[in-house]
């Protein structure tokens, strides 16, 4: 795994999210990431990273209409 650094402004408080889980849902939720590869980037169980992606405001459930489209059709 790679490792970054970002540099984060010191007015941003920190207490109220983790920037790391933050960017982990960010690309959990454009498909860049599997929600196993973004729990295991922020060091959770998969299913404590499902239940944290409402504090970041990210479905579990893909929001893409062919994603949709492909639920329908294999329903």
């Amino acid at each position: 795994m790679n490792t970054i650094t970002i540099k984060l402004p010191s007015s941003l408080d920190t207490k109220l999210f983790d920037p790391s889980v933050y960017l982990a849902a960010k690309l959990y939720e454009d498909s860049i990431l599997s929600a196993g590869q973004a729990a295991e980037m922020v060091g959770l169980s998969k299913r404590t990273f499902i239940e944290m992606l409402g504090r970041y405001g990210v479905s579990l459930f893909s929001t893409s209409v062919k994603d949709l489209e492909k639920d329908i059709a294999n329903a």
